[in-house]
């Protein structure tokens, strides 16, 4: 099976979702909501904005339901 080749979109995501479960394991949570300082996390912000890039690849646009 061949190994799928990643964007830079898709390294960005995997980057910052590493660092959001480093983040979760060290505050001994497994969720962001579990987290005090939610709505005000930069790294969280991070991770959903990467999240976001990563579906549109950088093209903009909003979310659409």
């Amino acid at each position: 099976m061949a190994e799928a080749v990643l964007d830079e979109w898709e390294i960005a995501l995997r980057v910052k979702t590493e660092e959001l479960k480093k983040c979760q394991e060290e505050k001994g949570v497994t969720s962001c909501t579990q987290c005090e300082k939610l709505l005000e996390c930069e790294l969280r912000d991070a991770y959903v904005k990467a999240v976001y890039d990563s579906m549109n690849k950088g093209t903009g646009g909003g979310f659409e339901f």
